[in-house]
């Protein structure tokens, strides 16, 4: 059996250098051994780029392979995401009721003494008509206040709040090729004019116009959509979720902002309309806007229409690009000496962030699973496993925003609520939280992006009704609980005090490292270093 030295990645941009860079660190130790990784890509073919948020396992990522967050930020035109402000979800605009509410990144607070709060915010004791966000965690207050998620003195990647961050996709892969590059991946820049197998049906070699044929022991298709490899050559099947998940096209455009110093909001705003709805991410210079909609649903037309409405008078002269999207995975993303990574492993829509997430998850699996005796099958089955179940919870997550909507108002939102649209693994959860929240034991660590807390907020950020039995509550702790609650608004108040404004600190770590002398001459010692 031939041991695997040769990686061959098949394709640039976010996917194929994040897991170049993942794999070159990981296998550093192993260079000894021969292996060596290279990466082929099109000089021609550009990033797609329909998210610029992530969620907050990047920052460990990015600490794996190591990049300093100052010259990330710098590089990548990144800020601060604590979360995802969801207007309109629940109801239309001209409804009565909340207009919006809140998926933080941080844990509800529980202190040790203090039993789980959320039972008794179901019960009414952190106050009348307080959100659940803002109940149980300081994360609210902080980001609806402009508040950054850290200080200047916290180390890399480390602060009070869990945190993300939004940034430019070209960017960000520019400093991701870089990077990978110093670790010592080869770049090749070629068109892949043919794919040739071998006689046991797996990849036999690449062929470019450049290089000619390039062989490798392992190939990682990071070629988007069109999966060049393992989709138009090995023929691996794709798994639409379109009849759960309706929206399949984007518009996306990028609106500079009207002043140098536009106070950058730290999460995402993502805004239901009647077929689909916006994202709208806040970075260094400008705003990336865009409109995910469903063509079964509205015209071309019309979600231009609404999207030019929500932009406003800045969007006059701008032309939005139109993306296609195609919801689905593939369940064998792993074929003989093949693995998939990225779009051409998968798409779910953007709407938690989950495409770098998923780039990151089928990037350790890989280092972790890493065949180094050639043996393919085993590594392949347990990968393609992980990653189905986890493409799975996923869509019932997303789903889940939709399906609770109490949006009558189009089509669009009375097909999400059909439940016939709602899948079988998602029905069953919502019945038993009819009668008791979410927990941990409801899901499986190592199959999840998204934690306990995360389905909690959207549950009851969509007003899902949860009859608590009375064993759910300790009369006993009423008291304690009550004072627990009233702890989080006070901490909520001092933690305005203690965290900088948020662009005064990107634009510090902007300068770190460039300028440093200058950084206290620009910015007070009260903003950044609290």
């Amino acid at each position: 059996m031939k041991k695997v030295t040769q990686i061959l990645i098949v394709g640039g941009g976010t996917a194929g250098w994040l897991t170049a860079a993942f794999l070159a660190k990981h296998l550093a130790s192993h260079r000894d051994f021969g292996i060596q990784i290279r990466l082929v890509e099109s000089p021609e073919i550009g990033i797609i780029g329909v998210g610029e948020g992530s969620f907050p396992s990047i920052r460990g990522t990015l600490a794996a392979i190591g990049i300093d967050e100052a010259r990330f930020i710098r590089e990548c035109h990144a800020t601060f995401k604590q979360g995802i402000r969801f207007d309109h979800w629940v109801r239309p605009a001209q409804s009565s009721g909340a207009p919006h509410y809140f998926h933080p990144f941080s844990q509800p607070s529980q202190r040790t003494g203090t039993p789980e709060l959320l039972p008794y915010w179901l019960h009414g004791l952190a106050g009348k008509d307080v959100p659940f966000a803002q109940a149980v965690s300081m994360q609210k207050l902080i980001a609806d206040q402009g508040r950054a998620p850290k200080r200047a003195r916290d180390n890399d990647y480390l602060g009070p709040m869990n945190y993300a961050y939004h940034f430019d996709a070209g960017r960000f892969a520019t400093l991701l090729a870089e990077h990978a590059k110093s670790l010592g991946v080869k770049h090749l820049l070629g068109n892949v004019d043919q794919v040739r197998l071998s006689e046991d049906g797996s990849i036999g070699s690449v062929h470019t116009e450049e290089h000619g044929a390039l062989q490798a022991d392992l190939y990682i298709d990071c070629t988007g959509f069109r999966a060049r490899l393992i989709g138009e050559t090995l023929q691996s099947n794709f798994k639409s979720v379109s009849e759960v998940l309706f929206v399949d096209r984007a518009l996306a455009v990028q609106v500079p902002y009207a002043a140098p110093q536009t106070a950058i909001p730290s999460y995402t705003i993502s805004t239901a309309h009647e077929s689909g709805w916006t994202w709208d991410i806040g970075l260094q210079s400008r705003r990336g806007i865009g409109y995910v909609y469903s063509s079964r649903h509205s015209s071309d037309e019309r979600a231009e229409q609404i999207l030019r409405q929500y932009v406003g008078s800045a969007m006059a002269d701008l032309q939005p690009r139109k993306l296609d999207l195609k919801l689905g995975y593939r369940p064998q993303a792993w074929v003989k000496n093949c693995v998939a990574v990225g779009l051409s492993g998968g798409f779910l829509e953007p709407l938690e962030s989950s495409g770098v997430g998923l780039i990151e998850t089928a990037a350790y699996l890989l280092a972790y699973l890493f065949p180094f005796d050639g043996e393919l099958e085993a590594s392949a089955k347990h990968f393609n496993h992980l990653m189905t179940q986890r493409y799975d919870r996923i869509v019932d997550f997303i789903k889940l925003h939709y399906c609770l909507s109490q949006r009558q108002d189009s089509a669009f939102w009375r097909d999400n609520t059909d439940a016939a649209s709602i899948p079988l693994s998602l029905r069953e959860k919502l019945a038993m939280w009819r009668s008791r929240p979410p927990s941990r034991l409801d899901f499986i660590t190592d199959l999840e992006m998204y934690p306990p807390s995360s389905w909690q907020y959207v549950l009851y950020g969509m007003e899902y009704a949860t009859k608590l039995h009375p064993s759910a509550l300790d009369a006993n702790k009423l008291v304690l609980v009550q004072q627990e609650f009233q702890n989080i608004a006070n901490f909520s108040q001092r933690a305005l005090n203690d965290l900088p404004e948020h662009r005064a600190l990107v634009e510090y770590y902007c300068q770190k490292g460039q300028n440093s002398s200058n950084i206290k001459k620009t910015f007070s010692y009260g903003q950044l270093m609290a």
